[in-house]
């Protein structure tokens, strides 16, 4: 394991020690950890992707001489020659599938870059080449492409997937109709996409009636179940491999076309195939965050108090498969409301099928709502901090469940005092320095606590070495090193002598890495083992190496070894099956019989440019409780980049879309926008102590989707402090200041 030298954060209550990544040393040496880098038996032959040059409409012909005349092309497979497939389940129907449409299933073309054409070379040059002389001929159409657009189809979320109204608590318009101050605002976000710095690679092998992948995933049990549907094969001989994930964000929790499709091209060609797909693929043959509309009621009485909240949410989807986020039933639960109500709406167009992406509700959701707060606040004339503070609430006011734990007053002073929010003065354009205008906006952030179930098996030698294996994943948060602190701190064993084993369908099966339920859910499992091992050795707690050796003695073994099974409280134990059959079953959030979330604040501060309308944030600050936070150092990195990419997702981040031809413009890394170092000069992470003894054994709150949420709102209000200029459209760009 890495050197445990702590030089990142400090020490703090109810948390674990700050020691270095497991992997530290690999990833600053440039080790060979990805899936990508693994080796395989044999050479490699080459994949290159065609995608579609329109959004709508049919293949009429396909010309593959040119393209079959390239030196060294092995396979050009389209929808005329393809091998048979399974059909294919998506998440929201029960499988792992990003659409429920075939891979080149026929002529057919519902999306801009779908993938109609899988070449096959023994280089990469060569794949590519012959990628470029395929001679395809289309028939296209006008597609449908965002709200508005005609085409598009528009209805209530229940009519199109059965379930989703919107939370409701008493009656909404006459609690609005009798506030003393209202806001009624529309809020909206752009389409943006997940831009891992790992691309979405593939790498299939068989060996026998065995097939193996390497691709990264963010569910390797998920996958290995789904694909083996799809490919009509036995689940047992699927292996998937996915050791480390450069970036995920939620994009690789799902199985894309891509997959199969290399699969099957290493099973005709008896060699490994490889697939690495180009940036601009990567936008059509994964998932992205859909577009939103918010139109928010929200109102108070004279003293600041909140009446009603009503909350009408378009999300603009795909008419191959209704993928939504919903989110509403979370917003409710935020502050205490006297009322609610609201719906939620799907528009569907010709475009590629939306997916997760970090915080997928949340962000758009919570955006319109702490937005709609810093307004009403105004209206009030109130400070938009203590707004918030006297409208704090212990339970979800919707269903009366209490809270397990409730930090959100402690992060507003924490981050107040940090700030030196004191000395804001509240009108607009009322600070300034020399030609620039000072703003200071300040938000909520939020995310629920969800677990699903886990599995662990723990291997103790009595020379105080160990093992832990479980099919997690590490998409950048730190997995490994917490899941080992864990063994390590249940033990009493240094964690330089644990060796921690995920990322593969071999291990023991754990939950999907999204939905932040990755250290909840797994390192309650890995203590369920440990715990298990000691009640073995007659032991009640960490052994020191004298009583561990002696309790080896005594049992008459060098090693033992406990496999666990983990389910949330309240989820019939039985659930843990369901993870051997690829299955997600999440509890937590806003429950029947308990509110679990965890809370932060965030402040930031905004400088415009008086005559060019440049916007610059010299600072922010965000403090949060989430419960035990098994390592500051990794915690401190998740935060400090939720709210980094929740400034990006504010002023720069959106995805570009040709209105007339359907097809996304901005479809690189040099013109789709991310922050970088100069862009955020002071980020100030406070982690302020919270117990929560009702969650999980651990006491542990998922942390990896809280800081990014709320960041927008703080930034907008920011905006409005510092120009007079309300922004409620997103990403916040110089000419919407110029007025």
């Amino acid at each position: 394991m890495a050197d445990v030298t702590n030089t990142a954060a400090p020490t703090m209550a109810n948390a674990g020690k700050p020691i270095a990544r497991y992997e530290a040393r690999q990833k600053v040496t440039g080790g060979k950890i990805y899936g990508d880098d693994l080796a395989v038996p044999g050479k490699p032959a080459h994949g290159w992707l065609v995608t579609s040059a329109i959004a709508k409409g049919t293949i009429t012909a396909i010309d593959d001489s040119a393209a079959k005349a390239v030196p060294g092309v092995l396979m050009i497979m389209t929808h005329e020659n393809r091998p048979p497939l399974q059909p294919m389940k998506t998440f929201s129907t029960g499988g792992i599938g990003l659409t429920s449409q075939e891979p080149l299933g026929g002529p057919e073309i519902a999306h801009d870059g779908q993938i109609v054409a899988l070449i096959v070379a023994e280089t990469f040059e060569a794949a590519r080449e012959a990628g470029r002389k395929l001679d395809i001929s289309y028939n296209e159409g006008r597609p449908a492409t965002t709200f508005g657009s005609p085409g598009v189809v528009r209805k209530t979320t229940k009519e199109v997937v059965g379930r989703g109204g919107g939370p409701t608590l008493g009656d909404v318009e006459a609690a609005l109709a009798g506030s003393t101050h209202v806001v009624e605002a529309e809020y909206s976000t752009p389409v943006q996409h997940h831009n891992t710095i790992e691309m979405f690679t593939t790498t299939a092998f068989w060996e026998g009636d065995r097939l193996t992948l390497h691709e990264p995933s963010q569910f390797v049990w998920g996958a290995k179940v789904g694909l083996a549907k799809q490919l009509g094969i036995d689940p047992d001989n699927v292996h998937y491999v996915s050791p480390f994930v450069g970036g995920a964000f939620g994009a690789k929790a799902a199985i894309g076309h891509r997959t199969p499709l290399v699969a099957l091209a290493a099973k005709q060609l008896g060699r490994p195939v490889k697939l690495v797909p180009t940036r601009d693929q990567c936008f059509t043959i994964a998932g992205y965050r859909q577009e939103t509309k918010s139109k928010v009621r929200l109102g108070c009485d004279a003293e600041g108090r909140l009446t009603g909240y009503s909350h009408e949410l378009d999300e603009f989807t795909s008419l191959l498969d209704p993928y939504h986020n919903g989110g509403l039933e979370n917003s409710a639960a935020m502050y205490a409301f006297k009322a609610v109500g609201g719906d939620m709406f799907l528009s569907r167009g010709d475009r590629n099928v939306p997916v997760f992406m970090r915080s997928p509700p949340e962000v758009p959701v919570i955006y319109a709502l702490e937005s709609a707060m810093n307004e009403l606040a105004e209206k009030a004339g109130m400070d938009p901090v203590a707004f918030r503070k006297l409208n704090d609430t212990r339970v979800n006011p919707v269903n009366g469940a209490p809270y397990t734990s409730r930090s959100l007053n402690e992060c507003f002073d924490e981050a107040a005092a940090s700030f030196g929010w004191s000395r804001r003065t509240p009108a607009p354009r009322s600070m300034r320095d020399g030609d620039w205008l000072i703003g200071w906006g300040c938000s909520m952030a939020t995310y629920p606590t969800s677990m699903t179930p886990a599995t662990a098996r723990v291997t103790l030698n009595a020379n105080g070495g160990a093992k832990v294996e479980v099919a997690a994943h590490d998409v950048g948060t730190g997995a490994y090193t917490i899941i080992g602190q864990t063994v390590g701190e249940r033990l009493g064993i240094d964690p330089r002598r644990i060796i921690v084993q995920c990322g593969d369908s071999d291990l023991p099966p754990g939950p999907v890495s999204g939905g932040s339920v990755t250290t909840a859910s797994v390192t309650s499992a890995v203590a369920k083992a440990c715990d298990q091992l000691l009640a073995k050795m007659s032991a009640s707690g960490p052994m020191s190496d004298e009583d561990r050796r002696a309790a080896f003695d005594r049992i008459g073994s060098n090693a033992l070894i406990e496999y666990a099974e983990w389910t949330p409280a309240g989820m019939d134990p039985k659930q843990a099956k369901t993870l051997y059959e690829g299955g997600v079953p999440f509890a937590g959030g806003a429950g029947e019989d308990r509110t679990m979330f965890a809370f932060g604040a965030e402040m930031v501060e905004v400088r415009i440019n008086e005559r060019t309308r440049e916007i610059r944030v010299p600072r922010m600050t965000g403090a949060f409780a989430a419960g035990h936070i098994m390592n500051p150092r990794t915690a401190h990195s998740q935060y400090l980049g939720g709210m980094i990419w929740g400034m990006g997702s504010a002023l720069l981040e959106a995805t570009e879309m040709d209105r007339l031809r359907g097809r996304y413009v901005n479809d690189n890394i040099a013109e789709y926008l991310v922050a970088t170092n100069a862009d955020i000069p002071q980020v100030d992470i406070i982690m302020v102590p919270e117990q929560d003894d009702e969650i999980n054994v651990l006491g542990v709150k998922g942390i990896g989707e809280l800081a990014n949420v709320g960041t927008a709102a703080a930034i907008t209000d920011a905006v409005y402090h510092a120009t007079g200029v309300r922004i409620r459209d997103l990403p916040v760009r110089i000419e919407q200041l110029l007025v």
